[in-house]
């Protein structure tokens, strides 16, 4: 399986970016996918994940903030980000858990808010 995640870029506080991530190769049964960030000198942390079924959950600094959704069609999920912070600027990742267990991570993408 492979993540392709693209969209991040470097935006203006109060700005907004969408992020896409599409899963390719041999998928059987994507349970869930997600973000999860890491900026300098911090751990990864979790932004929002989607199930296959719709139901979706954020981080609490994102809350209000970021929408996640999916198409299960095209084994795509999009993260939109809406008013932007600096304290948002990190390189977010793509994940993907199939239902047998199996956890995959796309390469990464910066998202830079300035000030």
């Amino acid at each position: 399986v492979q993540l392709q995640a693209s969209g991040g870029g470097l935006v203006q506080a109060g700005g907004s970016l969408r992020l896409s991530c599409v899963a390719s190769g041999r998928i059987s049964g994507l349970n869930v996918m997600g973000w999860y960030r890491q900026a300098p000198g911090k751990q990864r942390e979790l932004v929002a994940s989607i199930t296959s079924g719709g139901a979706t959950n954020y981080g609490d600094s994102v809350k209000g903030r970021f929408t996640i959704s999916n198409n299960n069609v095209k084994n795509q999920v999009l993260l939109q980000m809406n008013a932007l912070e600096p304290e948002d600027t990190a390189v977010y990742y793509c994940k993907a858990i199939l239902w047998i267990g199996s956890i995959y991570w796309g390469q990464g993408t910066l998202v830079t808010v300035s000030s």
